[in-house]
């Protein structure tokens, strides 16, 4: 089937490097590149799930929540203010 199609420059230089390379003509290289892309693009993106793993931390001894501002005192110094 003719088809005539414009590529931008930057895909045809691409297009050249990789058929003399690959000792393949344009035509080769292009229709390779549609089937690839073009079959890529009718699926949707295969996406994975992602789970977040709680880790206990834990405080160091001597170290507690119930004062914020001894704490800020306690890890940046009395000077924090």
């Amino acid at each position: 089937m003719g088809t005539r199609v414009t590529l931008d420059d930057d895909v045809a230089e691409l297009a050249r490097r990789i058929a003399g390379q690959r000792g393949l003509t344009m035509k080769q290289v292009v229709n390779e590149a549609l089937r690839t892309g073009l079959r890529n693009m009718g699926d949707p993106p295969k996406l994975t799930r992602f789970r977040v793993r709680p880790h206990h931390a834990g405080l160091q001894p001597g170290i507690t929540l119930d004062n914020i501002q001894e704490l800020l005192s306690q890890i940046e110094g009395d000077d924090s203010r």
